[in-house]
């Protein structure tokens, strides 16, 4: 039996702490605040419940298998699940709008033609074709086995682009397959919209990013009843079932080591503790910039996704007035296109009309009665502005994220009995970070493979967002399959077969 000390009380924490201490682990959680979840947390006020992190799940099959194997039991034991349909709602900036079935290719295929016109679904199921391509080719090396720990997989971008133009050159970018493959601009934003969503400028963001639209229309998205806090409190609920030892209100502040490895942790409310291994769920940045791991060079830092630099603005809304029943769960209100967004964004801004989704859940457990209804609004920002700080800012960019959200729902702002932001420095607050990082990706010169599960230092391993295989619910979850396959099956791990 092995002494592991957790950093961090998050998703990819928790899930690693859990199985380990299923394999006869003696595992404690240091957590710095008060709670756990990580960035997947909640707020209530009034009889209203809302998601502060993420709203939807997404391959429901990554907790499934971490509750049959933490404890033989399903995961709709734990949690009520059911399936989003449509699975989104795109209002387009022309006025267009279109409901995409969930997890039904054929079904998305007529939406888009009877909504935008014949070809358009014709276009994206080819695309999504080739995303197929894309996604067999990623799946193994970037979801289900451990990254090297020098971080040497493949830079290639494995989007098999069509050739087309004088010089026959492929699309590059997510931007491009928008432009060269897609052909309209409608279908240019829905195919923008999903790396916007994962804070990725689509026109930076490689061509395998079209993994993205194509594991949320193929595997579905889900709601969880309650929000999906209710899964973080059961993930906890399974950690201390299995024996996990909780310590909230105390900071790790350093890792300590002993001729090279790790030999404990340092801990603000029991002090020197001594661990066989360390598993951080903490950003690996802030480790390493407030020096919890101690190093020479920055050079002896661990890769991660370091062009990141967006977090979200997460606007909740008590509304007077009922639910519609033919309302949408989740409406993404696009703007006139991505390029004046992004320009905006990389300067340290946020555009007058940016992406912004839409979330109206039809669930009894977060309204006060059947006259009110709950409405989380999202937008991805920059982490940090450029010339304005987010407590004076936080209101601006609010009130220009209810305007747009007014195409989603008409006489948005005449409902509005009262509002709570969050902006990057709540998610800071929440998780050490600003910043929100996504999924791992292909090809941009490996710029957007995140930190390996396995650190420079022997007997440190990375979980959570910031590590392999990157931002996302179901990722943490992978995470934390991988990171206990390689504690309790050493470096031969090769993930599950």
């Amino acid at each position: 039996m092995a002494r592991i000390a957790v950093i961090g009380a998050g998703m990819g924490a928790m899930a690693t702490a859990a199985r380990l201490a299923t394999a006869g682990h003696r595992v404690t959680v240091y957590e710095r605040t008060k709670t756990h979840g990580g960035s997947v947390g909640g707020f209530t006020r009034e009889g209203f419940g809302f998601d502060t992190g993420p709203g939807l799940l997404h391959l429901p099959a990554v907790w499934r298998d971490f509750f049959v194997k933490t404890g033989k039991e399903p995961l709709e034991r734990s949690v009520a699940l059911t399936q989003v349909d449509p699975s989104s709602r795109h209002v387009f900036a022309d006025g267009t709008a279109v409901g995409l079935p969930n997890a039904s290719r054929g079904g998305v295929v007529s939406a888009l033609d009877t909504a935008l016109g014949a070809g358009s679904g014709e276009r994206w199921g080819e695309f999504l074709g080739r995303a197929r391509e894309t996604w067999e080719r990623v799946r193994r090396p970037l979801l289900e086995e451990p990254q090297p720990a020098s971080g040497a997989l493949p830079h290639d971008d494995p989007y098999p682009a069509l050739r087309r133009g004088l010089l026959r050159r492929g699309a590059r970018t997510l931007a491009e397959i928008g432009e060269r493959e897609l052909r309209d601009p409608r279908l240019a934003a829905l195919l923008a919209s999903y790396a916007t969503v994962y804070g990725l400028d689509p026109r930076t963001a490689p061509a395998s990013a079209a993994v993205l639209p194509y594991m949320e229309q193929t595997f579905g998205s889900w709601y969880v009843a309650g929000g999906v806090r209710a899964l973080a409190d059961a993930v906890h609920a399974r950690c201390l079932a299995r024996g996990v030892r909780f310590v909230f209100g105390s900071p790790v502040t350093g890792v300590v080591t002993r001729d090279g490895r790790v030999t404990g942790v340092e801990t603000g409310a029991e002090g020197t503790v001594e661990a066989d291994a360390v598993v951080s769920g903490a950003p690996v940045p802030s480790l390493y910039e407030e020096h919890v791991v101690g190093w020479e060079r920055q050079e002896e830092w661990p890769h991660w996704q370091s062009p990141v630099r967006t977090g979200r603005v997460t606007v909740m809304l008590a509304l007077s007035g009922g639910r519609p029943a033919d309302a949408a769960h989740r409406t993404v209100v696009h703007p006139a296109g991505t390029s004046a967004e992004w320009a905006a964004l990389a300067a340290g801004g946020v555009a007058e009309r940016p992406t912004v989704t839409v979330l109206r859940p039809d669930d009894p457990l977060l309204r006060p009665d059947d006259g009110h209804e709950p409405v989380t609004l999202t937008a991805t920002v920059p982490a940090v502005l450029a010339d304005a700080s987010w407590e004076t800012a936080g209101p601006r960019v609010a009130d220009l994220m209810v305007a747009a959200a007014e195409a989603a729902v008409p006489g948005l702002r005449e409902r509005i009995l009262w509002r709570e932001v969050r902006t990057p420095d709540d998610i800071r607050a929440a998780t050490g970070s600003a910043s929100v990082p996504p999924p791992a990706l292909a090809g941009a010169a490996g710029a957007l493979l995140p930190a390996a599960n396995t650190s420079p230092l022997p007997g440190l391993y990375f979980a959570g967002g910031w590590a392999h295989p990157g931002g996302g619910l179901a990722h943490a979850g992978m995470s934390g399959a991988l990171v206990s396959g390689l504690i309790v099956e050493g470096a031969g791990f090769r993930g599950s077969q």
